[in-house]
């Protein structure tokens, strides 16, 4: 049995994974250590495991092993040991680097607490079984340097000893700009490059699967602040919104933490991206304290600083399937899996943390009291066949950074080598003598150059923005455990190309077929715009369709725009179009009806002036002026003929001509009304016999009102035409999706000066026709004159309100309408009786009949 489930009284529902007591009790018990030989080494700290009390009460910083701990092993930190040893025998076996050292090495486990991680440092320099501090013991090795990590905070309380000391320290953790303050950390250097473009490359990753909604989980440190104020600076930068923001707090172990006051408001979240920074330990508290529920269905966005052999143990289903992970880029080491491959008790036999895995996992019977297993194991156990969930054959970033650590050094003292003895020369057979704080100059100013052609350097000024491979975790099923590379992100690329990606590839969280939303609003579509509601995140908002003949062609406009006066939105609000050119046409059903009828009206009127001119000699026809009532007709004709100047294409010479021809025809045709009116008055109101009425009925003084009258009109139309005249206009609002190109009448106070003109024509006679409606006469017309000038009066005060409240093509109907029903009505009412006596009732238009009547 691998593993035995402990669960821990404060946490009942969380099972804890720890390995057998009887072989991890050894690594406790004997207190942890590796050495390899040589005349020159390179001490290493590394938190290859660690052990933790099971209850509160329970002293932690025991140091005998008892049933009350709980050792927690950390593969990944133990692949760096791995890798330190791999890079010491590759140098070692070099002749071009240290060719007459040998360089060995120092591990040491870095227990919990600071206090025994100082303790182990002055166990390591003093050259004794326990820390003797300001005292070094004689040894056969000269300690190098002092790798530490992965955590800023292990590096940072190693560093503020060591500095004391001007001990040359090397962290292999992630870069930190705390610990490159010089005046705190003089004699520390960080091999991993600067991440300051994390930030950048998450949010271009964000911008890529349009992602707006994301919410944030970081170590709750000195380091998570600053990457949390980068990350919403970024974020905010390209309009991405935080849902919610979690500092997580690691105390005493990765699973004994705080509780969150705001898990309520993260369950119910609808950020479908959570973006976690950190190390292991914070990322494993995580899962701990959420809920499985939240775990599904998301998106992961890490930095690679974490270990996933954790989060198996604790029953989520494929938690972190599908979650995608910056890495940085990094050589690849050629023989490093080889290496670990070969790895094994039997090569390493110093090495108890190899017997405790092969005991644990293959089954080998165990010795306590040496710590060492015996021979019955599985033939050619290797630690390549753990499950890669387990222990990751891969080279981690970390394990690089020891790799990378490691040649530094030795770069380092191999210039330094050379440098004395070109000083001076050593005596022969003497072994390098020198000071650790001696290799500080040569440390600053070493370059290694990968077969990459990358530099690496340990100054942070000279750093270089770091690039990343984008990796997308596979697990699924689970137990799986890989990391795919499906894309890189380049800082110093050209802009558009610093992110590449292989959407195909990546694989997304248990159940998801397509590439998962996360938005806090659905994208407002072509024809909409956001509107932003009050008191929520900018992307938060509601799509408001756009106000008429305005459109948004792209997906989440902030604003509509105006389409031109020349074109008009479409029914979607996406684009404009052109609008099409009409006016008031003969094609047109309203404006082949009006012509019809204005053609109808003419050949009636024609006809009643033939049967007019065929009778003139009869009584009915000489009554009330024939003349004048020729002269009616004649104009009555013309003005059925005036409305089709209204219909067609409008041109300059039709514009001028629509309201003069109409306002000239209508002052003959009204001023020969008033004639014939007069001309009834004249007759029987002057009673009295003189030389006045003889003149006025000898010399026909009524005819003259009609020249008079137009007269009047034609100097009217000649201001008008002076002043400001009709011009052909464009109307682009009346209609939707149309331009109706119309008669401008130029200017309105005088197209309502005709008008005023010809209504007080049309008042004047009615008033006389009204005064002599009752007159003795057998072919007296005073009364369908009257009547004829109300029907006029009416149509043209109708007109006025109804030509204000239309506009376009129906505007100019209905001016031709008024047209032709004034016209109609001035026909019929006063030609009608008459053309009805003499084509019907003949025998009334004779003079016998006229006599028998009187």
């Amino acid at each position: 049995m691998l593993f035995s489930w402990i669960f821990i009284s404060c946490f009942p529902q969380i099972p804890i994974p720890v390995w057998s007591y009887g072989s991890s009790e050894c690594l406790v018990r004997m207190q942890y250590r590796l050495k390899g030989k040589g005349n020159v080494v390179i001490v290493g700290f590394f938190p290859a495991y660690t052990a933790y009390p099971l209850n509160k009460t329970t002293d932690w910083r025991m140091a005998k092993f008892t049933r009350d701990f709980m050792v927690e092993f950390k593969l990944r930190n133990y692949q760096c040991i791995l890798a330190m040893m791999f890079a010491i025998e590759e140098i070692n076996n070099s002749p071009y680097l240290l060719p007459n050292t040998s360089l060995g090495f120092e591990v040491y486990n870095v227990p919990h607490g600071q206090r025994h991680t100082l303790a182990n440092v002055f166990v390591s320099f003093s050259g004794t079984g326990y820390g003797i501090s300001n005292c070094r013991c004689a040894r056969d090795s000269l300690p190098a340097a002092v790798l530490t990590g992965p955590s800023w905070a292990l590096s940072e309380h190693i560093g503020t000893l060591l500095g004391l000391y001007k001990f040359p320290q090397l962290t292999f953790g992630p870069f930190d700009s705390t610990l490159s303050e010089r005046r705190r950390f003089s004699s520390l250097y960080q091999v991993a490059p600067k991440d300051t473009s994390l930030t950048v490359g998450i949010g271009s990753l964000m911008v890529h699967f349009h992602w707006n909604w994301v919410g944030l989980f970081i170590m709750d440190d000195d380091k998570g602040a600053q990457i949390l104020s980068d990350l919403r600076s970024e974020l905010e930068k390209i309009g991405v919104c935080i849902a919610f923001v979690e500092m997580t707090l690691v105390s005493r172990g990765s699973f004994l933490t705080t509780s969150w006051k705001n898990q309520v408001q993260i369950l119910e979240s609808s950020a479908n991206v959570i973006i976690i920074y950190g190390d292991t330990d914070s990322l494993l508290s995580l899962i701990v304290n959420l809920k499985q529920k939240l775990l599904m269905w998301k998106v992961w966005v890490l930095n690679s600083q974490w270990d996933a052999s954790k989060f198996d143990n604790y029953l989520l289903l494929d938690a972190l399937h599908g979650a995608l992970i910056f890495s940085h880029q990094n050589e690849e080491i050629v023989n490093f899996t080889d290496f670990i491959k070969t790895a094994n008790p039997s090569k390493y036999p110093e090495d108890i943390y190899l017997h405790v895995l092969w005991h644990s996992f293959f089954n080998c019977s165990f010795l306590r009291e040496d710590c060492k297993i015996v021979d019955n194991c599985l033939p050619n156990a290797s630690l390549e066949f753990l499950p890669g969930n387990i222990f990751d054959m891969a080279m981690s970033e970390e394990s690089y950074n020891v790799y990378s650590a490691v040649y530094v050094v030795a770069h380092s003292l191999h210039e330094m080598t050379l440098r004395q003895v070109q000083l001076q020369t050593p005596g022969k057979g003497k072994d390098m003598v020198f000071f650790p704080w001696q290799l500080h100059p040569f440390l600053k100013n070493t370059q290694l150059i990968s077969h990459d052609g990358d530099k690496e350097v340990l100054d942070w000024k000279r750093k270089s923005h770091a690039e990343y491979d984008i990796l997308n975790f596979w697990n699924f099923p689970k137990g799986l455990g890989l990391k795919v590379k499906v894309g890189t992100f380049s800082p110093n690329a050209p802009g558009g190309q610093k992110l590449s990606l292989s959407s195909h590839m990546i694989q997304w969280s248990t159940g998801l077929t397509e590439t998962p939303q996360s938005v806090c609003s659905e994208s407002c579509l072509p024809g909409f715009r956001k509107t932003h509601r009050e008191g929520e995140a900018a992307c938060c908002f509601d799509c408001t369709p756009c106000p008429e003949n305005e459109i948004s062609n792209e997906t989440d406009a902030d604003q509509c725009v105006k389409c031109p006066e020349t074109h008009y939105a479409n029914t979607e609000n996406s684009h404009c179009q052109h609008k099409t050119v009409t006016f008031l046409a003969y094609d047109d059903p309203l404006g082949k009806t009006l012509g019809f009828i204005s053609l109808g009206f003419t050949s009636l009127t024609v006809a009643v002036l033939w049967v007019f001119l065929k009778h003139r000699d009869t009584p009915i026809v000489k009554a009330n002026n024939r003349t004048l009532s020729y002269t009616l007709l004649t104009t009555l004709t013309l003005c059925f003929l005036c409305p089709l100047l209204f219909i067609g294409r409008p041109s300059t010479v039709t514009c001028i001509l629509q309201q003069n021809t109409f306002g000239l025809l209508f002052t003959v045709a009204l001023s020969t009304v008033l004639a014939k009116t007069l001309t009834v008055l004249i007759a029987f109101r002057v009673t009295t016999p003189g030389r006045m009425r003889r003149w006025l009925l000898t010399s026909r003084a009524p005819n003259f009102i009609v020249p008079i009258c137009t007269l009047l009109q034609v100097v009217l139309s000649g201001v008008w035409l002076a002043t400001s005249p009709p011009f052909i206009d464009k109307d682009a609002h009346s209609e939707h999706g149309h331009i109706i190109i119309i008669c401008n009448k130029g200017s309105a106070v005088a197209f309502y000066c005709i008008l005023g003109y010809l209504g007080s024509l049309a008042l004047g006679s009615y008033l006389m026709a009204f005064l002599s409606r009752n007159l003795p006469d057998t072919f007296n017309e005073a009364k369908f004159l009257a009547f004829s000038m109300l029907v006029f009066c009416s149509v043209w005060v109708s007109f006025l309100p109804v030509y204000h409240s239309t506009k376009g093509k129906v505007m100019v109907a209905m001016e031709v309408l008024s047209i032709l029903a004034s016209s109609a009505s001035l026909l019929v009412i006063i030609f009608a009786p008459k053309c009805y006596v003499i084509l019907l009732r003949p025998e009334r238009n004779s003079l016998p009949h006229i006599r028998d009547k009187t």
